[in-house]
């Protein structure tokens, strides 16, 4: 130990005692966060407990009410992102926000670019962005427009961001949310490399078992405050979950519905016209939940897509109660009784700026006329009410903005405004995506309570054991098709990605 330095000894970063109140709620309630260089930090609890706000107080998007945050021994105060970047603190948030229009190479070093006599110089841009890059193992042409990239590939590129900003914090909210298994690799290799060069990662998951297997030390917190920091060694599963949720979990997932009824939907070869999708062909029963699985880029997605008259079909049909309908426009969807609940909530799922009874209500407005035109609140707040009972939505009041609360309330928001429309089939894209434990179990408490009163609901997950934990059936898609169908009673995840991969 007599060669470790003193500068070594000291924590890279510490947050002490830190405290944030928001009106009629108290966020952070003295928290402390210590993490050393080397080392990759894990920040759990359930969606509400804090992270996210504590996050955003080191990252200068909020102001905290007290406490001190020293970085390498000096004591900083960070009044904007800006000024952390500068520092060495980034940030690669789960809901990436980025200039799609613009180029790789511009995402990265836009506001800060490289000149020569103080002129933009692309080239050296270019040479800079494809430096990274190598160091990070990622093969993307820095010249490629952000909208042709996927989720993944966009994620990484904001990683590399961060290393260009030379970042001794990197902070990682759900990572691997949207990632397929080979990425989640690809992303542990990044991850080990800025371990390996002194980094200190805080890597926020509700991925319990990839959180024991990447990181060093793991940090809970509950209700604002901490629960407990020990080293990941030390830590189980079922530790976790019940520092997480202040209880012990019995069963991940509940009982599965048993009374399944009739074929309600078919789709026969449906072809979409501006993507790869092919010649796909399911079908869902009355009180059945059927997964799809599948890679990223596989198809699932577009197939939801399609079937919500979000995206052009080039060939095939689909069939309701055995009658063909044709789902030009979501509109259309609707009035026949479907629903869709996308993957990225941020930017298609939730109105940020409005309050919870406008994106409650938002879909179903028609019900709440009163003479006419006009609308009545009364009615209006009853049904945002009784959705934010049923699904245990944590919030101030019905009136807060829906973009100050967790991802997991926002997505059981979100369900809620389709439940109010009645629908018939729910097209279920990633619905436990970011969400944690807890609130995992109640959505699949609630799915099965819907599935129980006869709706279908088709669901993608990049998670298998939700898959297999959840469903009835899943169909397997891998290069715009269905390559095969299993039931997860007896098929293993060996077979589901065997199949996932044929046409890769």
């Amino acid at each position: 130990m007599e060669n470790i330095s003193v500068k070594e000894q000291t924590p890279l970063l510490e947050m002490r005692d830190i405290e944030k109140s928001f009106p009629g709620v108290r966020a952070l309630d003295r928290v402390t966060l210590v993490v050393k260089s080397h080392t990759v930090h894990a920040l759990m609890g359930e969606n509400g407990a804090g992270k996210s706000t504590l996050m955003k107080c080191l990252f200068g998007m909020y102001q905290r009410d007290a406490g001190k945050i020293f970085l390498e021994g000096e004591e900083v105060f960070f009044r904007s992102p800006r000024e952390a970047l500068e520092k060495g603190v980034a940030m690669v948030h789960q809901e990436l926000n980025q200039a799609l229009a613009r180029n790789v190479m511009d995402n990265i070093w836009l506001g800060r670019y490289p000149t020569r006599f103080g002129i933009t110089s692309e080239r050296e841009m270019e040479r800079k962005t494809r430096e990274i890059f190598a160091e990070l193992g990622l093969v993307i042409d820095p010249r490629r427009k952000m909208s042709q990239l996927s989720v993944a590939q966009r994620q990484m590129v904001e990683i590399a961001k961060a290393v260009s900003y030379h970042a001794k914090v990197i902070v990682l909210d759900e990572p691997t949310s949207s990632l397929a298994d080979e990425e989640v690799a690809h992303l542990f290799r990044i991850v080990n490399t800025l371990r390996e060069r002194g980094c200190g990662i805080i890597y926020i998951s509700h991925k319990m078992e990839e959180i024991l297997k990447i990181c060093d030390e793991i940090t809970v917190m509950r209700d604002g405050k901490n629960v407990e920091t020990a080293p990941a060694a030390q830590m189980s599963l079922e530790r976790i979950i019940s520092l997480m949720v202040g209880r012990e979990l019995g069963d991940r997932y509940p009982p599965k519905n048993t009374k399944i009824g009739d074929t309600v939907l078919e789709i026969r070869d449906i072809s979409s016209r501006y993507s790869h999708l092919s010649a796909a062909s399911l079908s869902l029963r009355e009180g059945e939940i059927v997964g799809l699985a599948g890679l990223a880029g596989a198809g699932r997605s577009e197939l939801l897509e399609n079937l919500f008259g979000l995206a052009a079909r080039s060939g095939g049909k689909l069939y309701l109660h055995g009658k063909e309908i044709r789902n030009h426009s979501p509109q259309n969807a609707i009035k026949n009784g479907f629903a869709l609940l996308t993957e990225e909530r941020r930017a298609t799922g939730i109105f940020g700026i409005l309050d919870i009874t406008d994106n409650t209500t938002v879909s179903s407005l028609s019900n709440y006329r009163s003479g006419g035109f006009f609308l009545s609140e009364r009615k209006r707040r009853r049904a945002t009410d009784d959705m934010i009972g049923k699904l245990s939505v944590k919030t101030a009041s019905r009136r807060t903005q829906i973009r100050t609360l967790s991802g997991g309330n926002q997505q059981k928001v979100i369900l809620g405004r389709w439940l109010l429309t009645g629908p018939e089939i729910l097209l279920l894209d990633e619905p436990t995506r970011g969400i944690d434990v807890g609130a995992k179990y109640e959505i699949y408490q609630l799915m099965q309570k819907l599935a129980e009163s006869g709706k279908a609901i088709l669901m993608v997950s990049s998670e298998l054991p939700e898959l297999l934990g959840v469903c009835h059936r899943i169909y397997v898609m891998s290069g715009g098709e269905i390559t095969g169908e299993v039931d997860p009673a007896t098929t293993t995840q060996e077979e589901i990605m065997h199949l996932a991969t044929k046409n890769v």
